[in-house]
This record gives structure tokens, sequence and C-alpha cells, in this order.
């Protein structure tokens, strides 16, 4: 039996015979684990190039065969194609810009001048802004007037200088918010009977105890004065100073409504007719009755 050496030295010594056609494969050296290693045995990396999957000619002359094909189908059937359009952004101008205050000169007018004037126009106090959207006139020799009983402890800041604050306490529940109107002595005022909420929605909500954003929130003058935490004690303030309660400026309503004043059937019939109610046209914040408005 021939030994171990004399074997591997006869394998050793035979000469290697190549086969026609024959490539040798040659496996990337492993290390002890078993894993390829990226050294070569001199100790350099070895730059392993990428592979491209190459497409054959016959298959480029079919994909560019395709696309053409494609594209004369769609010029045929429908217009050039174009680049879309970036996609448009919905503006929502559901709280007007907030101006300045609006000076004392502005309210020195004729209550049937000022009323239409207020629409539009913002309410503010603390957090809480209201846009006026419906308002009534009161005018000198109005019978539904309360200048009518003259100067009194109750009726004395219906005299006082325009701009200034009238608010009475109605049926011994409401606080009803009046701006003066004309000139001090007069006696004219205009009444705010409904807002819409611009800011403080939470602050008007809890004084009006009513968790809703629906136009029940402030259609009605009572509501008005509730929401913005009205007392009695706001008659005479002027509200074209800043701080406290303040009339603002804001943008003009595009249509405006007019018909007959509400509650005042005690006055006489010329005044109950007389068509000194104002709102903005299209706002779902009107108090009723609303069939009695028509456009201006």
């Amino acid at each position: 039996m021939r030994s171990i050496r004399s074997i591997s030295s006869v394998h050793s010594t035979q000469p290697f015979r190549r086969t026609p056609g024959f490539k040798p494969h040659l496996s990337p050296p492993t290390n002890a684990a078993g894993e390829a290693s990226s050294m070569t045995t001199s100790g350099a990396p070895t730059a392993t190039p990428p592979r491209f999957k190459r497409s054959s000619p016959r298959k480029k002359s079919q994909l560019r065969s395709r696309r053409l094909a494609s594209g004369d189908a769609q010029a045929a059937g429908s217009p050039a194609l174009t680049r879309a359009p970036p996609p448009v952004s919905l503006e929502v101008d559901a709280v007007p810009p907030i101006g300045r205050a609006l000076p004392r000169e502005f309210f020195e007018v004729d209550a049937l001048d000022l009323a239409p004037r207020l629409l539009g126009k913002l309410l503010r106090r603390d957090e809480v802004v209201l846009r006026i959207t419906e308002v009534e006139a009161y005018r000198p020799n109005d019978s539904a007037c309360h200048g009518r009983f003259g100067i009194t402890a109750r009726t004395a800041p219906v005299f006082g200088p325009g701009g200034h604050a009238y608010v009475y306490l109605c049926y011994g529940l409401h606080m009803m918010l009046n701006v003066v109107a004309d000139m001090e002595g007069v006696g004219a005022a205009v009444l705010i009977r409904s807002c819409s909420p611009v800011s403080g929605l939470e602050t008007i909500q809890r004084r009006r105890g009513q968790q809703t954003e629906k136009p029940i929130l402030l259609t009605g003058p009572g509501k008005v004065g509730q929401a913005l935490g009205l007392s009695t004690d706001w008659s005479n303030h002027p509200l074209y100073t800043p701080g406290g309660l303040e009339v603002l400026d804001g943008p003009e309503p595009e249509g405006i409504l007019i018909g007959p004043r509400v509650g005042i059937e005690y006055a006489s019939p010329e005044h109950v007719a007389a068509p000194w109610r104002f709102a903005i046209a299209g706002t779902p914040w009107i108090s009723a009755p609303k069939n009695t408005l028509r456009p201006r």
C-alpha cells in the first residue's frame, strides 16, 4: 500500500490538462467562518465590478415602438398633455380682518345713517370679537325710542355724545347694547340686534351657557349683551377709545336687507312700519323674523 506522501507526490507531478471550452471558476477566498473575504491574500481590497443587466437590441426596439404607439394614440384621441397645475389652496375668509378703532366723528351722524354703516363693523371686549350683522335705528321724535321720555336716570346716556354705549336692562333679564348716535343732546341710538363670532368662541359659549356654533348663539340683542358680558355699568363708555369695549373697523357688507323694527307694537303706526331695521344679506346670523326683510 502506498503511503499518503507518495500519493500526494504522484498527484502533484501530473500535468494539468485543460478541457476544450472549459473555463475555471475562481471562488473568492473565505475566512474562518466560511464567509467570502473582501481582502485578497496580499491584503489589498478586491473591487467587485457592478453588474448591469443589459437589454437586448430587440427588446429596446420593442419598448421604443410601444412608447411611440402610445403617444400617437393620445395625440389622436386627447389634447396634448401639459404639466398639471399646482393644487389650488382653498381660502377661507370666515374671519374678517380686525381694523383700527373708529373715530368719534364716525358716530356723530343721524341714527338712520349710522345704522347701516355699523354693519360689518366689529365689537371687541377682551378676547371676544363679534361682527355686527343686524341693527335697528332709533331717532328723535321716534315713538319707539327711549328718548321719548326725555332725560332720566335710565335714558341719560342716549342724550350723550355720539360713539358712547347705552346699555339697558330689558324685562329684568337681557342687557341690550346700543351705540349712541348723532351729537350730544339729540337723543338717538342704534340697537345691536345680532352678531356673528370672530374670536373668543369658548368665552362666548361659556357666558351664553350654550355649547353651539349655530346662529342661535348670537341672534338677538340680549344674546349679544350676554356674550360680551355687559351690564348697565357700561353705559356712557366711549366706544372709540382703546381698551374695555370698542367698535372697530371691518369690511363692508356686499348687500343689505331692510325691514320694520321688532317688538315695538306700542309705537305709532308710522314708526312701527318704518323700515329702520338693517341686516347683512346672505348671512344666517340674523334674528327672527326674517321674512319681513327685503333687499335695500
